[in-house]
């Protein structure tokens, strides 16, 4: 489904990102994993190897703009990108410092405009190229303590937006997808101040989300097979907004 496609994972060490890099290398596209935690992204490699795909990976903590530089210049040419690297934070706006802020958003936001500008710089991206952005419901709705981190995503996703018109001319295709809860070791500690996770469940129709879940559809939209879309925002969240 990618045949051969190099494609960048950030923030692929756990999590979403992780299950990306390993749906992409099943889908015979090459995923190139990065993050902070050299020893996971190596475990990963080699579990994708075992499938028979050709990843590799590279060290970077992204806060660092020398060491994006580093990662965008080590690069092929790439056919897809996903913008997965970010952070949680659950901070009533009474608590919230400049360097709370700051955390945040240099992470969820600032890291990734840099990355993107210089993958531009350096003309790393194909014409026809794929690039998705995991957002959230978070920037959508109104849940208490999520201040920050939802208005890092909408940051984010209001980015991605106008990045599409930008780069159409190349037919870039320039796609958000925001999913609901999905059970992460990041969540994981959200579920676990439930009895049995049953009342948060309450709200979620089709249950929590999976990693798999979101892999899917991102698939989806690195592949052919979305040619036709750019500057949408797909919610995925098990029918959580229908309520």
């Amino acid at each position: 489904m990618l045949s051969e496609k190099n494609i960048l994972v950030t923030g692929s060490s756990s999590g979403i990102g992780r299950q990306i890099a390993i749906d992409i290398g099943l889908n015979k596209g090459n995923p190139i994993l990065t993050g902070r935690n050299i020893e996971k992204l190596e475990e990963i490699c080699k579990l994708i190897i075992q499938e028979g795909a050709h990843p590799v990976y590279h060290q970077a903590d992204l806060r660092n703009e020398n060491e994006i530089t580093d990662l965008v210049m080590s690069l092929p040419n790439l056919s897809g990108l996903v913008i997965n690297a970010g952070i949680i934070d659950y901070t009533p706006v009474k608590f919230i410092s400049k360097a709370k802020i700051d955390d945040i958003f240099l992470v969820n936001f600032t890291s990734n405009v840099i990355l993107i500008k210089k993958l531009l710089e350096y003309k790393k991206i194909n014409n026809n190229s794929s690039i998705v952005f995991i957002g959230s419901i978070s920037s959508k709705l109104g849940v208490p303590g999520t201040s920050l981190y939802a208005a890092s995503k909408a940051a984010l996703t209001s980015f991605a937006k106008v990045l599409a018109i930008e780069v159409s001319a190349k037919k870039i295709r320039v796609n958000v997808l925001s999913p609901g809860l999905v059970t992460t070791d990041l969540t994981g500690n959200i579920r676990d101040k439930k009895s049995d996770g049953s009342e948060k469940d309450k709200n979620y129709p089709l249950g929590w989300g999976t990693t798999h879940n979101v892999a899917n559809a991102v698939i989806f939209l690195l592949s052919d097979k979305s040619e036709w879309m750019t500057g949408t925002d797909i919610v995925i969240d098990g029918g959580f907004t229908l309520s």
